[in-house]
């Protein structure tokens, strides 16, 4: 129980946050791992600049650490890179 009326918006603020937050860094994982598994070259493209904008924007919203971001899209980018070079 909190202690005061602040304490206690604090906390359902706190709540509704972290779900948006979850939500927004789920999407970002889905979008890479759709990339990641997409049938054809052109999907692949398509689908890796959807995941490289919904990991922008996590950054725009302070969902995720620019640095972060890089790292993923770096990540993402050697894996297409290499699924492109194994066929």
């Amino acid at each position: 129980m909190t202690h005061s009326k602040q304490a206690a918006k604090r906390v359902r603020q706190n709540l509704r946050l972290r779900q948006k937050n979850r939500a927004i860094r789920s999407a970002v994982k889905s979008a890479v791992r759709a990339a990641v598994a997409a049938p054809t070259a052109e999907q692949r493209v398509a689908l890796a600049r959807e995941a490289v904008s919904k990991t922008d924007k996590a950054v725009k919203y302070g969902v995720i650490h620019k640095n972060a971001a890089a790292r993923r899209k770096s990540r993402l980018q050697k894996a297409l890179n290499r699924i492109e070079g194994g066929k």
